[in-house]
């Protein structure tokens, strides 16, 4: 599963992201995860993800992010405040797997 995390500057979901790849290596779950940039999105959304997550601190860019994603044909969800945390990895990855499963 390939999954493209967005936040302002493309670190800040360093965090998350590790906690995600914990869960996912887990649960047996094959994972490859990237963080870019909102400036970034739009040009990598185009690149064979299987879903995109938006950072909480941007959802007031959430509509802008989730059209690119939806023309790309991408999944694109905001993640959850308690997904977005060092603790959060089995709520993201629920996320994420519900969200492709829909696809």
């Amino acid at each position: 599963m390939k999954v493209l995390f967005v936040c302002s500057l493309g670190m800040s979901s360093a965090v998350a992201v590790k906690a995600l790849e914990k869960e996912a290596n887990a649960k047996g779950v094959e994972i490859e995860v990237k963080a870019v940039s909102t400036q970034q999105f739009e040009e990598e959304v185009k690149n064979g993800y299987d879903v995109a997550m938006v950072a909480p601190q941007i959802r007031h860019r959430f509509d802008t992010l989730n059209a690119q994603a939806s023309e790309a044909g991408v999944p694109c969800a905001m993640i959850t405040p308690q997904g977005y945390s060092p603790l959060g990895g089995p709520k993201l990855l629920k996320q994420i797997q519900e969200l492709t499963q829909n696809k």
